[in-house]
């Protein structure tokens, strides 16, 4: 990360709003200086007079940059006007809502994205039943994810979706994204969403666009390739956060409750979907997940295209060998070398001669994906 600050002169840390953006920025940039757009005073500063602003720093952390959009333009001259200048902009929209980063600061603008705790920063389980956010692992007091959760997703919904720029009703928000969460990895169907909330086919997508904007949901899309059987071309849709996922299906933050919900083995192939992919981008910003189904039922959870290689995995809650042969058949069909399977495996075993099963730490380390 420090690094593209390097090659560039805006650096923007994107994620989800309580991630860490702002602790991650303090320890990595220490000696910049910071204004925050959730402070009205320093909102007021900048809303008046970005230029005067702007030029008393050469070194600038602009927290919650999404808030005041009209400073990028400004943004783009002052960089031009000295290249030692560096600003990082931390925010909690991505650049397809913040189409003014992408405009503004065209090539002078790299963007990093931080996503949750990760399973080498804490107890792999923990995560998975409580979430990733940091706030309820790490922070004194520690935030109790029953409260916590529905006060972070009310403000997401009532406050910062509008502040965007959207005026969408809360309850419709609220309504789309728990049916979300009761099909959670199931293949999107826009217009059986929408007749279920009494809307069209392009609002449900409108919306779609807005919670995956704000890093609520996850699109994985399907794997188009050009062979002879038909594929599935609608994308998997994701509640990102397995805690948030789980105060929306009221599941209590347990593991005896948890196993015990139908939802238990769709939480944990969410959990290592991000887990995955959060490790695959940080090693190759170019990583991209899919997954892969036929028309028949065949399917693959996960195919990883990782440093230009695609990689099967499939995802399993339990510790048995599952059936392999969709897994067989993705890696035959797309001339695959290897196959994974995660599951709750103590230690990994090799149940084909080309397919290793084990737990999702063994998985990002055979990959070389581990920090």
């Amino acid at each position: 990360m420090v690094g593209l600050l390097r090659r560039f002169p805006a650096l923007a840390i994107l994620g989800a709003r309580q991630i860490g953006k702002s602790t991650l920025a303090r320890l990595a940039f220490p000696e910049f200086a910071c204004v925050d757009l959730e402070n009205p005073l320093d909102f007021a500063r900048v809303a008046q007079d970005p230029q005067f602003l702007l030029s008393q720093h050469r070194r600038l952390v602009i927290d919650e940059a999404q808030r005041l959009p009209e400073v990028f333009p400004v943004l783009r001259s002052f960089l031009d006007a000295d290249p030692r200048r560096r600003v990082v902009l931390l925010g909690s929209a991505s650049p397809g809502l913040l189409t003014r980063i992408s405009e503004s600061l065209t090539g002078r603008v790299a963007v990093f994205e931080l996503a949750g705790l990760s399973v080498f920063e804490h107890d792999a389980e923990r995560l998975w039943i409580r979430g990733a956010f940091p706030r309820v692992h790490w922070s004194r007091p520690r935030a109790q994810p029953a409260e916590w959760y529905p006060a972070y997703l009310r403000t997401t919904l009532e406050q910062d979706i509008p502040q965007l720029g959207f005026r969408i009703s809360s309850m419709r928000l609220r309504n789309l994204l728990t049916m979300l969460a009761h099909s959670q990895g199931g293949v999107c169907n826009l217009s059986e969403i929408g007749g279920s909330l009494g809307i069209n086919y392009h609002s449900v997508a409108h919306i779609l666009d807005i919670f995956e904007g704000v890093f609520l949901i996850r699109r994985l899309p399907p794997y188009a390739a050009n062979i002879r059987k038909r594929l599935v071309k609608s994308p998997k849709v994701y509640v990102r956060d397995t805690g948030l996922l789980h105060s929306l299906l009221g599941i209590p933050f347990s593991k005896p409750a948890l196993l015990a919900h139908p939802k238990a083995g769709a939480s944990f192939e969410s959990f290592c979907v991000e887990q995955i992919l959060l490790h695959a981008q940080l090693h190759d910003p170019a990583a991209q997940g899919f997954f892969y189904r036929t028309h028949s039922g065949q399917e693959v959870d996960v195919l990883l295209r990782v440093r230009g290689a695609l990689v099967p995995i499939e995802i399993k809650l339990g510790t048995a060998v599952p059936d392999l042969r969709p897994l067989e058949t993705c890696m035959r069909d797309l001339d695959l070398p290897l196959g994974y399977v995660v599951n709750l495996a103590a230690e990994p075993v090799q149940v084909r001669r080309n397919v290793w099963m084990g737990g999702l730490r063994h998985l990002l380390e055979r990959l070389r994906l581990a920090p």
